[in-house]
């Protein structure tokens, strides 16, 4: 069985179709409402999603680490990692699973960064270059993308890939873990879709992430 973990913090103008768009797919979705305050909640009740509610906002990492948990106890052999404002788009999916079940890889990632290139923003592009010389440079991570949220993965790799960080550092955690277990991995070019309502979310968090890593690796 294949699960799709959705994490959804205050995401009440895209998560319904986000889902509707998956719904064709022979796989079971699980969306994390993430203490969202908008009506998110209410939303995820009419959807045919398996609904997990966090009664506090805790965090992108920590509700993929819930939604992740919630997909091995339904006995999810595949598990990918999809964002809830429609940034991703199905058929990235879909080639990423194929990618995984076809070969024998632990994990595949999506990359913004190899042949299909995506119409990043300027100030976004800037953030994510910075945030890669950091992962190359600093983290020692050579991969193309290190902030992609969409990966696809095994179940039984779960207990190697056991991330701690609650926010968005997860996505540097990952990675590092997938070097220091030694993970079989692929990168695959995905395309991702930038609009007003998508940026005008993102760039904050990811400077104080950014921040977080700094501290984190001075006084590690």
């Amino acid at each position: 069985m294949i699960c799709i973990v959705i994490p959804a913090y205050n995401e009440g103008k895209r998560i319904t179709q986000v889902v509707k768009d998956l719904a064709d797919l022979d796989l079971k979705i699980v969306v994390v409402d993430d203490g969202s305050s908008d009506h998110t909640s209410e939303l995820l009740n009419q959807l045919p999603i398996i609904k997990v509610q966090h009664a506090i906002n805790l965090g992108q990492g920590a509700a993929l680490k819930t939604g992740t948990e919630v997909a091995r106890s339904l006995g999810a052999t595949i598990i990918a990692h999809y964002d809830a404002d429609g940034q991703f788009t199905k058929e990235d999916l879909v080639k990423l699973i194929d990618e995984l079940k076809n070969n024998n890889y632990d994990i595949v990632l999506g990359s913004r960064f190899l042949d299909v290139k995506s119409d990043i923003p300027k100030l976004k592009r800037m953030t994510l270059g910075l945030a890669k010389l950091f992962s190359k440079h600093v983290l020692q991570l050579n991969f193309t993308d290190p902030q992609n949220g969409l990966r696809v993965f095994r179940s039984d790799v779960l207990d190697k890939l056991s991330w701690k960080k609650d926010g968005f550092e997860h996505c540097s955690e990952i990675l590092g873990l997938i070097k220091k277990q030694n993970l079989n991995y692929k990168e695959l070019p995905i395309t991702v879709n930038y609009d007003s309502y998508s940026t005008s979310k993102r760039v904050r968090p990811h400077v104080k992430m950014g921040f977080k890593m700094v501290v984190s690796k001075l006084f590690e």
